[in-house]
Protein backbone atom coordinates (compact mmCIF):
# COMPACT_ATOMS: atom_id res chain seq x y z
CA UNK A 1 0.00 0.00 0.00
CA UNK A 2 1.46 3.33 -1.08
CA UNK A 3 0.53 6.66 0.49
CA UNK A 4 0.06 9.19 -2.29
CA UNK A 5 2.13 12.36 -2.06
CA UNK A 6 2.50 15.40 -4.27
CA UNK A 7 5.99 14.20 -5.21
CA UNK A 8 4.96 10.79 -6.51
CA UNK A 9 3.53 11.69 -9.93
CA UNK A 10 3.04 14.69 -12.18
CA UNK A 11 0.49 17.47 -11.60
CA UNK A 12 -2.27 17.65 -14.23
CA UNK A 13 -4.64 20.45 -15.21
CA UNK A 14 -8.41 20.01 -14.88
CA UNK A 15 -10.62 19.86 -17.98
CA UNK A 16 -13.30 22.41 -17.08
CA UNK A 17 -15.95 20.81 -19.26
CA UNK A 18 -16.14 17.68 -17.13
CA UNK A 19 -18.13 19.20 -14.29
CA UNK A 20 -20.82 20.32 -16.72
CA UNK A 21 -21.29 16.75 -17.92
CA UNK A 22 -21.59 15.23 -14.45
CA UNK A 23 -24.92 16.60 -13.33
CA UNK A 24 -27.53 13.87 -12.89
CA UNK A 25 -27.88 10.87 -10.64
CA UNK A 26 -27.84 9.81 -7.01
CA UNK A 27 -26.09 12.34 -4.76
CA UNK A 28 -24.22 11.78 -1.52
CA UNK A 29 -23.71 14.71 0.82
CA UNK A 30 -21.57 14.83 3.94
CA UNK A 31 -19.52 17.53 5.58
CA UNK A 32 -15.79 17.11 5.05
CA UNK A 33 -12.98 19.46 6.01
CA UNK A 34 -9.22 19.56 6.39
CA UNK A 35 -9.68 18.18 9.89
CA UNK A 36 -12.20 15.59 8.71
CA UNK A 37 -11.14 14.69 5.16
CA UNK A 38 -12.95 12.32 2.85
CA UNK A 39 -10.88 9.14 2.67
CA UNK A 40 -10.22 7.79 -0.82
CA UNK A 41 -8.56 4.58 -1.99
CA UNK A 42 -7.32 4.03 -5.53
CA UNK A 43 -6.88 0.31 -6.15
CA UNK A 44 -4.43 -0.23 -9.02
CA UNK A 45 -4.64 -3.71 -10.54
CA UNK A 46 -0.98 -3.54 -11.40
CA UNK A 47 1.61 -1.01 -10.30
CA UNK A 48 2.31 2.65 -10.85
CA UNK A 49 5.08 3.60 -13.23
CA UNK A 50 3.42 2.81 -16.58
CA UNK A 51 3.89 6.47 -17.61
CA UNK A 52 0.40 6.22 -19.02
CA UNK A 53 -2.93 4.88 -17.75
CA UNK A 54 -2.45 4.27 -14.02
CA UNK A 55 -0.07 7.18 -13.60
CA UNK A 56 -2.71 9.48 -15.08
CA UNK A 57 -5.26 8.31 -12.52
CA UNK A 58 -2.81 8.76 -9.66
CA UNK A 59 -1.82 12.22 -10.89
CA UNK A 60 -5.39 13.45 -10.62
CA UNK A 61 -5.55 12.20 -7.05
CA UNK A 62 -2.28 13.96 -6.19
CA UNK A 63 -3.94 17.21 -7.19
CA UNK A 64 -7.14 16.34 -5.35
CA UNK A 65 -5.21 15.69 -2.14
CA UNK A 66 -3.41 19.00 -2.55
CA UNK A 67 -6.53 21.06 -3.33
CA UNK A 68 -9.46 19.34 -1.62
CA UNK A 69 -10.26 17.97 1.84
CA UNK A 70 -9.42 14.40 0.84
CA UNK A 71 -6.92 11.88 2.12
CA UNK A 72 -5.79 9.49 -0.63
CA UNK A 73 -4.19 6.07 -0.41
CA UNK A 74 -3.01 4.08 -3.43
CA UNK A 75 -3.15 0.31 -3.15
CA UNK A 76 -0.95 -1.34 -5.78
CA UNK A 77 -2.31 -4.87 -6.15
CA UNK A 78 0.46 -5.98 -8.50
CA UNK A 79 0.26 -8.11 -11.62
CA UNK A 80 -1.05 -11.28 -9.97
CA UNK A 81 -4.73 -11.38 -10.94
CA UNK A 82 -5.51 -13.42 -7.85
CA UNK A 83 -4.71 -10.36 -5.71
CA UNK A 84 -7.01 -7.90 -7.45
CA UNK A 85 -10.37 -8.81 -5.92
CA UNK A 86 -8.95 -9.17 -2.37
CA UNK A 87 -7.27 -5.76 -2.69
CA UNK A 88 -10.53 -4.10 -3.69
CA UNK A 89 -12.43 -5.92 -0.95
CA UNK A 90 -9.81 -4.92 1.61
CA UNK A 91 -10.16 -1.26 0.62
CA UNK A 92 -13.93 -1.41 1.07
CA UNK A 93 -13.59 -3.28 4.36
CA UNK A 94 -11.17 -0.69 5.73
CA UNK A 95 -13.94 1.90 5.58
CA UNK A 96 -12.69 4.31 2.92
CA UNK A 97 -15.41 6.77 1.96
CA UNK A 98 -14.67 6.37 -1.75
CA UNK A 99 -13.03 3.39 -3.47
CA UNK A 100 -11.79 3.85 -7.03
CA UNK A 101 -10.67 1.28 -9.59
CA UNK A 102 -10.49 1.10 -13.36
CA UNK A 103 -11.34 -1.00 -16.41
CA UNK A 104 -13.48 -4.02 -17.16
CA UNK A 105 -11.07 -6.21 -15.22
CA UNK A 106 -12.22 -4.66 -11.92
CA UNK A 107 -15.82 -3.83 -12.82
CA UNK A 108 -17.32 -7.18 -11.85
CA UNK A 109 -15.53 -7.19 -8.50
CA UNK A 110 -16.82 -3.70 -7.76
CA UNK A 111 -20.39 -4.64 -8.62
CA UNK A 112 -20.25 -7.56 -6.20
CA UNK A 113 -18.84 -5.42 -3.39
CA UNK A 114 -21.15 -2.44 -3.87
CA UNK A 115 -24.15 -4.23 -2.39
CA UNK A 116 -22.25 -5.48 0.65
CA UNK A 117 -20.76 -2.03 1.28
CA UNK A 118 -23.80 0.10 0.48
CA UNK A 119 -22.50 3.10 2.46
CA UNK A 120 -19.26 3.20 0.44
CA UNK A 121 -19.11 5.23 -2.74
CA UNK A 122 -17.37 3.49 -5.65
CA UNK A 123 -15.97 5.01 -8.84
CA UNK A 124 -15.14 2.81 -11.82
CA UNK A 125 -13.28 4.47 -14.69
CA UNK A 126 -12.93 3.23 -18.25
CA UNK A 127 -15.85 0.81 -17.93
CA UNK A 128 -19.42 0.73 -16.63
CA UNK A 129 -21.90 -1.59 -15.01
CA UNK A 130 -25.50 -1.85 -16.23
CA UNK A 131 -27.40 0.69 -14.15
CA UNK A 132 -30.83 -0.23 -15.52
CA UNK A 133 -33.55 -0.71 -12.96
CA UNK A 134 -31.72 1.42 -10.41
CA UNK A 135 -28.89 -1.07 -9.96
CA UNK A 136 -25.65 -0.03 -8.24
CA UNK A 137 -26.76 3.34 -6.85
CA UNK A 138 -23.44 3.82 -5.03
CA UNK A 139 -21.27 3.35 -8.14
CA UNK A 140 -20.37 6.13 -10.57
CA UNK A 141 -18.90 5.10 -13.92
CA UNK A 142 -16.63 7.32 -16.00
CA UNK A 143 -16.18 6.33 -19.64
CA UNK A 144 -14.34 8.14 -22.39
CA UNK A 145 -15.07 8.63 -26.09
CA UNK A 146 -11.42 8.09 -27.02
CA UNK A 147 -12.16 7.32 -30.66
CA UNK A 148 -12.64 11.04 -31.31
CA UNK A 149 -9.14 11.88 -30.09
CA UNK A 150 -7.64 8.79 -31.72
CA UNK A 151 -9.09 10.00 -35.04
CA UNK A 152 -6.95 13.13 -34.79
CA UNK A 153 -3.84 11.10 -33.94
CA UNK A 154 -4.50 8.74 -36.83
CA UNK A 155 -4.81 11.68 -39.19
CA UNK A 156 -1.47 13.01 -37.95
CA UNK A 157 0.26 9.62 -38.16
CA UNK A 158 -0.90 8.93 -41.71
CA UNK A 159 0.08 12.44 -42.77
CA UNK A 160 3.69 12.08 -41.59
CA UNK A 161 4.20 8.43 -42.59
CA UNK A 162 6.66 8.09 -45.44
CA UNK A 163 5.98 4.39 -46.10
CA UNK A 164 2.19 4.59 -45.93
CA UNK A 165 2.19 1.86 -43.31
CA UNK A 166 1.15 2.24 -39.66
CA UNK A 167 1.25 -0.27 -36.81
CA UNK A 168 -1.08 -0.77 -33.83
CA UNK A 169 -0.14 -2.86 -30.80
CA UNK A 170 -2.95 -3.89 -28.45
CA UNK A 171 -2.40 -4.98 -24.87
CA UNK A 172 -5.52 -7.13 -25.23
CA UNK A 173 -8.26 -7.09 -27.84
CA UNK A 174 -11.02 -5.60 -25.65
CA UNK A 175 -13.74 -3.11 -26.49
CA UNK A 176 -11.93 -0.15 -24.91
CA UNK A 177 -8.72 -0.87 -26.82
CA UNK A 178 -10.61 -1.39 -30.06
CA UNK A 179 -12.27 2.01 -29.67
CA UNK A 180 -8.82 3.62 -29.83
CA UNK A 181 -8.03 1.58 -32.94
CA UNK A 182 -11.33 2.33 -34.72
CA UNK A 183 -10.89 6.08 -34.34
CA UNK A 184 -7.19 5.95 -35.20
CA UNK A 185 -7.84 4.00 -38.38
CA UNK A 186 -10.75 6.21 -39.45
CA UNK A 187 -8.61 9.31 -39.03
CA UNK A 188 -5.67 7.73 -40.82
CA UNK A 189 -7.84 6.86 -43.82
CA UNK A 190 -9.26 10.38 -43.87
CA UNK A 191 -5.71 11.63 -44.37
CA UNK A 192 -4.64 8.85 -46.74
CA UNK A 193 -7.29 6.45 -48.13
CA UNK A 194 -4.51 4.07 -49.22
CA UNK A 195 -2.84 3.82 -45.79
CA UNK A 196 -1.99 0.28 -44.68
CA UNK A 197 -2.45 -0.63 -41.03
CA UNK A 198 -0.85 -3.62 -39.32
CA UNK A 199 -2.30 -4.89 -36.02
CA UNK A 200 -0.82 -7.12 -33.33
CA UNK A 201 -2.01 -8.24 -29.89
CA UNK A 202 0.54 -8.61 -27.10
CA UNK A 203 -1.84 -10.31 -24.68
CA UNK A 204 -0.50 -8.31 -21.76
CA UNK A 205 -0.22 -4.75 -20.48
CA UNK A 206 2.90 -5.39 -18.39
CA UNK A 207 5.61 -6.75 -20.71
CA UNK A 208 7.77 -4.02 -22.29
CA UNK A 209 10.05 -6.64 -23.86
CA UNK A 210 7.07 -8.12 -25.73
CA UNK A 211 6.03 -4.66 -26.90
CA UNK A 212 9.51 -3.97 -28.21
CA UNK A 213 9.65 -7.30 -30.00
CA UNK A 214 6.34 -6.67 -31.77
CA UNK A 215 7.29 -3.12 -32.77
CA UNK A 216 10.63 -4.28 -34.21
CA UNK A 217 8.81 -6.90 -36.28
CA UNK A 218 6.45 -4.22 -37.58
CA UNK A 219 9.34 -1.97 -38.55
CA UNK A 220 10.82 -4.89 -40.50
CA UNK A 221 7.51 -5.01 -42.42
CA UNK A 222 7.79 -1.37 -43.45
CA UNK A 223 5.80 0.31 -40.67
CA UNK A 224 7.27 3.70 -39.80
CA UNK A 225 4.75 4.94 -37.18
CA UNK A 226 3.59 2.67 -34.36
CA UNK A 227 0.68 3.22 -31.97
CA UNK A 228 0.93 1.00 -28.86
CA UNK A 229 -2.36 0.84 -26.92
CA UNK A 230 -0.82 -1.41 -24.35
CA UNK A 231 0.04 0.25 -21.04
CA UNK A 232 3.45 -0.83 -19.75
CA UNK A 233 3.88 -3.17 -22.71
CA UNK A 234 3.71 -0.11 -24.94
CA UNK A 235 6.82 1.38 -23.32
CA UNK A 236 8.86 -1.26 -25.11
CA UNK A 237 7.29 -0.29 -28.43
CA UNK A 238 8.18 3.36 -27.81
CA UNK A 239 11.74 2.30 -27.06
CA UNK A 240 11.88 0.38 -30.33
CA UNK A 241 10.77 3.47 -32.25
CA UNK A 242 13.47 5.50 -30.51
CA UNK A 243 16.19 2.94 -31.17
CA UNK A 244 15.26 2.36 -34.82
CA UNK A 245 14.66 5.99 -35.76
CA UNK A 246 10.92 5.68 -36.35
CA UNK A 247 7.95 7.54 -34.90
CA UNK A 248 5.29 6.60 -32.36
CA UNK A 249 1.97 7.80 -31.01
CA UNK A 250 1.61 7.73 -27.23
CA UNK A 251 -1.49 6.75 -25.30
CA UNK A 252 -3.54 7.85 -22.28
CA UNK A 253 -1.10 10.56 -21.09
CA UNK A 254 1.18 13.06 -22.84
CA UNK A 255 3.98 10.52 -23.01
CA UNK A 256 6.45 12.86 -24.71
CA UNK A 257 6.14 15.28 -21.79
CA UNK A 258 6.59 12.43 -19.32
CA UNK A 259 9.76 11.15 -20.98
CA UNK A 260 11.27 14.55 -21.86
CA UNK A 261 13.03 15.26 -18.52
CA UNK A 262 14.80 11.89 -18.31
CA UNK A 263 14.89 10.55 -21.89
CA UNK A 264 14.65 13.38 -24.42
CA UNK A 265 15.54 11.02 -27.28
CA UNK A 266 12.47 8.97 -26.44
CA UNK A 267 10.27 12.05 -26.23
CA UNK A 268 11.56 13.26 -29.59
CA UNK A 269 9.97 10.37 -31.54
CA UNK A 270 6.49 10.61 -29.98
CA UNK A 271 4.69 12.81 -32.50
CA UNK A 272 1.58 13.11 -30.30
CA UNK A 273 -0.37 11.11 -27.71
CA UNK A 274 -4.04 10.22 -27.48
CA UNK A 275 -4.86 11.56 -24.03
CA UNK A 276 -7.56 9.98 -21.93
CA UNK A 277 -7.61 12.48 -19.08
CA UNK A 278 -8.46 10.05 -16.34
CA UNK A 279 -6.83 12.08 -13.60
CA UNK A 280 -8.85 15.15 -14.49
CA UNK A 281 -12.13 13.23 -14.48
CA UNK A 282 -11.35 11.61 -11.12
CA UNK A 283 -10.51 15.00 -9.64
CA UNK A 284 -13.86 16.35 -10.83
CA UNK A 285 -15.71 13.27 -9.56
CA UNK A 286 -14.24 13.73 -6.08
CA UNK A 287 -14.93 17.45 -6.17
CA UNK A 288 -18.58 16.77 -6.95
CA UNK A 289 -18.78 14.01 -4.35
CA UNK A 290 -17.64 16.53 -1.76
CA UNK A 291 -20.31 18.97 -2.96
CA UNK A 292 -22.98 16.28 -2.74
CA UNK A 293 -24.03 16.41 -6.39
CA UNK A 294 -21.97 13.63 -7.97
CA UNK A 295 -24.04 11.43 -10.32
CA UNK A 296 -23.74 8.06 -8.60
CA UNK A 297 -25.88 5.37 -10.19
CA UNK A 298 -25.09 6.60 -13.71
CA UNK A 299 -22.53 6.36 -16.48
CA UNK A 300 -20.81 9.55 -17.60
CA UNK A 301 -19.57 9.44 -21.20
CA UNK A 302 -16.85 12.08 -21.54
CA UNK A 303 -15.28 13.22 -24.80
CA UNK A 304 -13.75 16.11 -26.70
CA UNK A 305 -16.56 18.51 -25.80
CA UNK A 306 -15.96 17.92 -22.08
CA UNK A 307 -12.17 18.22 -22.40
CA UNK A 308 -11.83 14.61 -21.22
CA UNK A 309 -9.92 13.38 -24.28
CA UNK A 310 -7.64 15.00 -26.82
CA UNK A 311 -4.23 14.79 -28.42
CA UNK A 312 -0.98 16.27 -27.15
CA UNK A 313 -0.08 19.45 -29.02
CA UNK A 314 3.35 19.96 -27.55
CA UNK A 315 6.88 20.76 -28.75
CA UNK A 316 7.28 17.34 -30.39
CA UNK A 317 3.95 17.70 -32.17
CA UNK A 318 4.92 21.09 -33.55
CA UNK A 319 8.30 19.73 -34.68
CA UNK A 320 7.16 16.46 -36.24
CA UNK A 321 3.77 17.38 -37.69
CA UNK A 322 3.82 19.97 -40.52
CA UNK A 323 2.01 23.24 -39.98
CA UNK A 324 -0.62 22.59 -42.64
CA UNK A 325 -1.45 19.22 -41.10
CA UNK A 326 -1.70 20.79 -37.65
CA UNK A 327 -4.10 23.38 -39.03
CA UNK A 328 -6.22 20.66 -40.61
CA UNK A 329 -6.29 18.74 -37.32
CA UNK A 330 -7.43 21.83 -35.41
CA UNK A 331 -10.28 22.21 -37.88
CA UNK A 332 -11.14 18.49 -37.63
CA UNK A 333 -11.18 18.70 -33.84
CA UNK A 334 -13.71 21.55 -33.95
CA UNK A 335 -15.89 19.66 -36.45
CA UNK A 336 -15.88 16.49 -34.32
CA UNK A 337 -16.69 18.40 -31.14
CA UNK A 338 -19.56 20.14 -32.94
CA UNK A 339 -20.91 16.82 -34.25
CA UNK A 340 -20.20 17.66 -37.88
CA UNK A 341 -17.90 14.64 -38.28
CA UNK A 342 -19.15 11.30 -36.94
CA UNK A 343 -16.39 9.13 -35.53
CA UNK A 344 -17.05 5.43 -35.08
CA UNK A 345 -16.50 3.94 -31.63
CA UNK A 346 -16.98 0.24 -32.41
CA UNK A 347 -15.94 -2.08 -35.17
Amino acid sequence: MTKLTRRSVAHLMLGTGLATMMTAGVAFAQEYSADNPMTVALVVHGTLGDKSFFDSAAAGLVRAEADLPVDVTVIEAGNDRGRWEPALADAADQGFDVVIAGTWEMNGFMQELSGEFSDTKFIIFDDTPDFSGGAFPNIMALTYRVSTAAYLAGYAAASVSETGKLGEIFGVEGATILEFAVGFEQGARAANPDIEIVRAVAGTFTDPAKGKEIALAMFDQGVDVVFPIAGGTGIGALQAARDEGHLAVGVDSDQAAIFAPTDPEQAAVILTSVEKKIGDSLYTALEMTLAGDAPYGTTQLLGLSEGAVGISMNEQYETLVPEDVRAAITDLEAQIAAGDIAVDSTM
